[in-house]
């Protein structure tokens, strides 16, 4: 029986709640995963995570699992997710914490931060307030959407019926407007 032909065997076992083909799976392709990973994201403990989240919801998911003819490439898919996945999500994490904490990347400040900024100073937010009154109805309402309530372009399209190049337009004729009656 070939190396794949047993991981097939051991992928239908698993299927019927089998833990012993999980763990024989596991031992026949941890180092591969583990070397695969490596190449796709240098932190090991974070490939290693990966690779046991990856048997842990083959576990979970064994009542739904469908057949597949070529387990290690399945794995070897559903691992590279995975890692793509938690290094998107840490990277989130991690501009959370720059936004948190105040510092900006060099050089880049977004209208977001500028408008989080001039609520800090009292005169400002009048000032502010004045120059939102200035705004058509439609610019305030997505103004709000994307710097207060953080929706993207995409999202704000789909709230306000709108294409997506509409709600930019409008969102930038609206911000050079206020830089104007901000000056």
């Amino acid at each position: 029986m070939s190396n794949e032909e047993e991981n097939r065997s051991h992928w239908e076992n698993i299927s019927r709640g089998d833990m012993q083909a999980l763990l024989a799976l596991h031992g026949n392709t941890y180092f591969h995963l583990i070397r695969f990973g490596l190449k796709i994201c240098g932190d090991d403990e974070l490939v290693k995570d990966c690779v046991n989240q990856l048997f842990l919801q083959l576990w979970d998911k064994r009542a739904r699992m469908q057949p597949v003819t070529q387990v290690r490439a399945y794995l070897f898919t559903t691992l590279r997710h995975l890692i793509l996945d938690e290094l998107s999500y840490q990277d989130k994490i991690d501009n959370a914490i720059i936004r948190m904490s105040g510092e900006a990347a060099p050089n880049e400040l977004s209208y977001e931060e500028i408008i989080i900024n001039v609520q800090h100073d009292e005169e400002l937010k009048k000032k502010l307030h004045a120059a939102m009154q200035q705004l058509t109805h439609r610019q305030k309402e997505l103004i709000q959407l994307k710097f207060f309530d953080g929706l993207s372009y995409e999202q704000i399209a789909a709230h306000t019926s709108q294409s997506v190049k509409t709600a930019y337009n409008t969102i930038y004729d609206a911000i050079k407007q206020l830089r104007k009656l901000l000056k």
